[in-house]
């Protein structure tokens, strides 16, 4: 977990260009809210689930993007796991 607050940038960066600006601060709820295009989780998966945490989910070339963030401080980002969406462009389109 160390090395979030160093690979969640560069993801960020690359995979959310509104996020590309050089920062030294954390990512927090807030930046990530208006910044990132998401949908709200009802429930963190499993390996991301934690007391004091909330997830939101992002789809991105086939791929689902989990960020969790804690309801401490500022909500700052906590976890980030990548599940495969394979095949659900066809579920999207029926």
């Amino acid at each position: 977990m160390k090395y979030l607050a160093l690979i969640a940038p560069i993801f960020c960066a690359s995979a959310f260009p509104a996020l590309a600006a050089p920062s030294t601060q954390a990512l927090t709820y807030d930046i990530f809210e208006v910044s990132v295009p998401h949908m709200d989780l009802e429930n963190c998966p499993e390996t991301l689930a934690a007391e004091n945490v909330f997830c939101r989910a992002t789809l991105h070339h086939e791929e689902l993007h989990v960020f969790a963030f804690s309801y401490d401080g500022d909500s700052p980002l906590v976890g980030f796991k990548t599940f495969s969406a394979e095949g659900i462009g066809s579920l999207l389109s029926e």
